[in-house]
């Protein structure tokens, strides 16, 4: 009999399919950040690692659903529920938010980064920067980048980004980062905002090697979330009722998520990516680690971190 083994380019089809890992791994008394946690994977994981007895700050958007999820998880788990409030497409409330983070805690075990925004028409944000990129790679760039010196002395640590196979569309450009020369494709952009994700990954997770803090990224896998409902009718009616019925529920992340923040076995790895719990190669232009180099000064001089740091 023959088996093939798929190339690793597609080894992600398998991957998705592939017996998840999990553990039992107890969180108590640890301090868990988690962005995007209103809905979908960002609240399923916020659930999950509650459980396993973490308190938790959850960075949200919406003051009435932050309200009512902290109420919802204390409530259930009986655990402290934080909550900051931060729009991404803001870099003055992703600053403002840190500095409220930095004040109130002196310890933070698990950052989780799962904001995300999918769109398909060309929209920037206040400082003229495309939103998509803002967003799924600048806002979290800059968060964890003011975050990370309290990670550091908070030893053993974990950073992880909420990632996706979506990086597999391409689609980065640094000298047109906001499409003012290419027409706009929403897949493309979501692309290249998880690229340049990934690369910064990589790169920071070699700048803190030996401290004790680990930084890796991962896709939740095929599930329900609220992404790209922004987009009109025609979008929600394919998401809805065309993609939807094969999509599973965003617990499977959430578990795959509190995997990977919690399970002992985790803190060998860094710099890596998972397909939810399955270690796997990333494009070949997510790793390329020349660009890299220059996607991280690109990110620090549009967040304003380069001056911050004269």
């Amino acid at each position: 009999m023959i088996i093939l083994k798929l190339p690793d380019e597609l080894q992600f089809i398998a991957n998705g399919r592939k017996t998840q890992k999990r553990t039992s791994a107890k969180m108590d008394g640890k301090t868990c950040l988690i962005s995007g946690s209103s809905s979908g994977v960002g609240l399923a994981a916020a659930k999950r690692i509650a459980k396993a007895g973490a308190n938790l700050v959850l960075i949200c958007r919406n003051p009435v659903k932050a309200s009512a999820i902290k109420e919802e998880i204390g409530k259930q788990y009986g655990v402290i529920v934080d909550t900051v409030i931060a729009d991404f497409s803001d870099f003055s409330q992703v600053r403002h938010a840190a500095f409220q983070i930095l004040e109130k805690y002196d310890k933070i075990d698990v950052l989780v980064n799962s904001v995300g925004v999918h769109n398909n028409y060309r929209e920037l944000n206040s400082d003229g920067i495309e939103m998509v990129f803002c967003v799924n790679h600048l806002a979290q760039f800059l968060l964890t980048r003011l975050l990370v010196d309290r990670i550091i002395e908070s030893a053993p640590a974990r950073i992880l980004f909420v990632n996706s196979e979506g990086h597999r569309f391409g689609g980065l450009d640094i000298n047109d980062l906001n499409w003012n020369k290419r027409r706009y494709s929403g897949f493309q952009s979501y692309g290249a905002s998880k690229i340049a994700q990934l690369l910064t990954v990589w790169e920071m997770a070699e700048q803190i090697t030996e401290t004790g803090v680990t930084v890796n990224a991962m896709h939740p896998g095929g599930v329900k979330t609220n992404i790209g409902m922004n987009n009109g009718f025609i979008y929600r009616f394919y998401q809805n009722f065309i993609l939807s019925p094969f999509l599973s529920s965003p617990e499977i992340s959430g578990e795959a998520i509190y995997y990977l923040v919690a399970d002992p076995e985790m803190a060998k790895f860094s710099g890596k990516f998972f397909n939810q719990t399955i270690e796997e190669k990333a494009a070949r232009y997510a790793l390329d680690r020349v660009m890299g180099k220059k996607v991280w000064e690109i990110s620090e001089k549009l967040t304003g971190l380069d001056n911050q740091e004269k």
